[in-house]
């Protein structure tokens, strides 16, 4: 495993790749979140893992609570390691957002990715169903965090982990809660919405609705499990991912675009 500067995890570096996915983490995690699919996915595709300040390799920056800024930073940060390359984007919950709107601004540039993967988010012009969670008491916000499934439980009993972690989530769901979705050009890249069947914070009908976000070909995909279902389901996703990107190498365009929304085959 190689850190490409800060912002960037390779966890099995591919000097012969042909094609690039950058790995958007969601909130409170880091680039290990993706470290097993570099070994999952064949070696024509490069797994890079964002790393965020305050997490991992960065625990001593403080971390972004804000979007605008993150992009910023982000945009800075990443600009340069794109370069060379054909590259693919995948996000999961806050990634969804974070590199949603990062391959909005890099298309503005002329260097957008070949291929958006978002997954566990609602299309970012959609209202926000859920209240605010960053500024939840204690009580509440842990009970939260217990809800989402996304923090072991181990973590959220001991204090000094407890400790360590809340704040970050914290500063990531301020993130999110304070976004506003700006009407723009839709994307040129072709898209793919993922999510899990039981996920309750990410519906079917709320992922379908990144269609209009792309004006190049789209298809949703449901798979079994909950918000975590990246976890969960992943030998399936990582099959999927691959498909589209395999498809993109030989074509050009993405595949099966009017597929219907349903679980995955």
């Amino acid at each position: 495993m190689s850190a490409a500067g800060p912002w960037l995890v390779v966890p099995r570096p591919s000097p012969t790749a042909r094609l690039r996915l950058v790995c958007f983490p969601h909130s409170g995690a880091g680039a290990s979140t993706f470290a097993a699919w570099a070994g999952d996915l064949p070696p024509v595709f490069e797994v890079c893992a964002v790393q965020l300040p305050g997490r991992e390799a960065r625990l001593g920056e403080p971390p972004f609570t804000r979007m605008g800024p993150l992009l910023e930073a982000v945009e800075a940060g990443l600009g340069p390691r794109l370069a060379g390359r054909p590259f693919a984007f995948f996000g999961h919950s806050m990634g969804a957002l974070v590199s949603f709107e990062l391959a909005r601004r890099l298309q503005a540039r002329g260097q957008g990715p070949v291929h958006l993967f978002v997954s566990g988010h609602p299309a970012p012009h959609l209202p926000d169903r859920e209240p605010p969670t960053h500024t939840l008491p204690e009580p509440e916000f842990l009970a939260r965090l217990r809800q989402l499934n996304g923090t072991p439980p181990e973590v959220l009993d001991h204090p000094e982990l407890r400790d360590l972690i809340v704040p970050i989530l914290r500063a990531d769901f301020a993130v999110c809660d304070t976004y506003t979705f700006t009407p723009g050009e839709p994307l040129a890249c072709s898209l793919s919405a993922f999510g899990g069947l039981q996920d309750p914070h990410a519906r079917r009908d709320e992922l379908e609705a990144w269609r209009v976000h792309t004006r190049s070909t789209f298809a949703a995909r449901m798979f079994p499990g909950d918000h975590f279902y990246i976890h969960s389901a992943r030998p399936l996703l990582l099959r999927m991912v691959a498909r589209e990107l395999d498809q993109w190498l030989r074509t050009g365009h993405a595949h099966d675009p009017d597929a219907p929304l349903g679980p995955a085959a």
